[in-house]
């Protein structure tokens, strides 16, 4: 069964406060370097409890599925950030991939219908 988390891009306006939302919600540690190459490496380890680079984390085989809500608001709003969401979520798993693991991340973009 994967494990679906909820990323709260609603708190989202600026790069401080894009890896401030995901140190928050993934439980990156301390020492995060609160750039794309530091959550990078970060993602790439979540199905590794040992490495402690999240608090989150997923078993070996499993997938991470994080959970955008209003996704088309966040990427009118943060053109940058949500691009860096996709690509490097993508990147993560093609750095797996390459080494002969599994993926391991997926999103789930989600738009609430506009009302009449």
């Amino acid at each position: 069964m994967p494990t679906v988390i909820d990323i709260p891009v609603e708190r989202i306006t600026d790069w401080p406060s894009f890896h401030e939302v995901f140190q928050n919600a993934l439980g990156f540690p301390a020492f995060y370097g609160r750039n794309m190459d530091a959550w990078i490496d970060c993602m790439t380890s979540i199905d590794r409890a040992e490495d402690r680079m999240s608090a989150v984390t997923v078993a070996s085989g499993e997938i991470l599925i994080m959970k955008i809500e209003h996704a088309f608001e966040f990427r009118q709003r943060c053109p940058d950030q949500y691009d860096a969401i996709v690509e490097s979520s993508a990147f993560v798993n093609y750095r797996r991939a390459h080494v002969g693991e599994t993926p391991v991340l997926a999103l789930l973009l989600v738009d609430q219908p506009s009302e009449l």
